[in-house]
C-alpha cells in the first residue's frame, strides 16, 4: 500500500483510534530512548565488570587490586568496593581483640557488599519494567483500535445500508493499522527486554564473584594482620 494511502486512512480515522495511534506512537519513542541508553550503560557495566574482576585477581593483595579498579565513575566494582572499604575501615577503628574483629569484619563486609550490587542493579534496571509494559500491553492497546475499527465499519454498514467491500474497507484497513502499529511497538520491547536481562544478570553474576573474592582476600590479609601481632 502507498504511503500516501496510509496517510489518508490515518487522517479519516476516528478520533478513537487517533487517540490509540498516538498513544503507541509515545510509548515506541519512550521505548527506544530505553534501549539506546541501556544499550550503552549495560554493556559499558558489563565490560568493567569483567575487566575489573580479572584485573583485582591478578593482583596480589587487596590495595593493588582496589586501585586497578579505577575511580568511583568508572566501574561498578570500585562503587561497590568503595563502601566495603569505608566499613572496613571503621571496623579497624573498633575497640576489639582480632578474632572478634574478624568474625565482624566477615559479617559486615558481607551485608555492605549485598547491599553495593543490590544498589547497582536497582540502578542498571531503572526503566526496564516500562519495556516489559510495552512487550505485554502494546499489542492490547493496538487490539482495541482494531476493535474500535471494526466496530465504526459496522455502523458504517447500517448506516448506508450496504454491506459493499467499498463501505467496510476503510473501517477495517484503519483497523488493521492499529493492530500493526501494537505489533512494531512490543516486538521490539519484547526482543530488548530479554536481551538486557541476559546482560544484566551476566554484569550480577560478575559483581558476585568479585564481592566473594573481595571478602576472601580481606580476611586473609586480617589473619596475616593478626599472625604478625603474636609473634611480635
Amino acid at each position: 500500500m502507498p504511503d500516501s494511502d496510509i496517510l489518508t486512512l490515518l487522517l479519516g480515522a476516528t478520533l478513537a483510534v487517533k487517540m490509540v495511534l498516538i498513544f503507541l506512537a509515545l510509548m515506541s519513542v519512550w521505548s527506544w530512548t530505553i534501549i539506546f541508553f541501556k544499550f550503552f550503560t549495560i554493556g559499558t557495566a558489563r565490560k568493567k565488570v569483567m575487566t575489573g574482576y580479572d584485573a583485582f585477581m591478578d593482583s596480589d593483595d587487596l590495595t593493588t587490586g582496589l586501585k586497578k579498579l579505577g575511580g568511583k565513575e568508572d566501574s561498578p566494582l570500585a562503587r561497590v568496593s568503595t563502601l566495603a572499604v569505608q566499613e572496613f575501615r571503621l571496623l579497624e577503628k573498633a575497640d576489639v581483640n582480632r578474632e572478634r574483629k574478624r568474625l565482624l569484619v566477615k559479617d559486615t563486609l558481607r551485608r555492605v557488599l549485598k547491599q553495593g550490587i543490590t544498589k547497582e542493579m536497582r540502578h542498571l534496571t531503572r526503566n526496564l519494567p516500562f519495556l516489559a509494559t510495552c512487550a505485554n500491553a502494546a499489542p492490547f492497546i493496538g487490539l482495541f483500535g482494531t476493535v474500535w475499527g471494526i466496530m465504526h465499519s459496522f455502523h458504517a454498514i447500517g448506516l448506508a445500508q450496504s454491506a459493499a467491500l467499498a463501505t467496510v474497507a476503510p473501517g477495517i484497513s484503519e483497523a488493521l493499522i492499529a493492530t500493526a502499529v501494537g505489533l512494531l511497538v512490543a516486538i521490539p520491547a519484547t526482543i530488548s527486554y530479554n536481551y538486557f536481562l541476559g546482560k544484566l544478570n551476566e554484569v550480577e553474576t560478575g559483581m558476585i564473584d568479585f564481592a566473594g573474592a573481595f571478602l576472601n582476600r580481606a580476611e586473609r590479609e586480617i589473619a596475616w594482620a593478626s599472625k604478625g601481632e603474636k609473634k611480635d
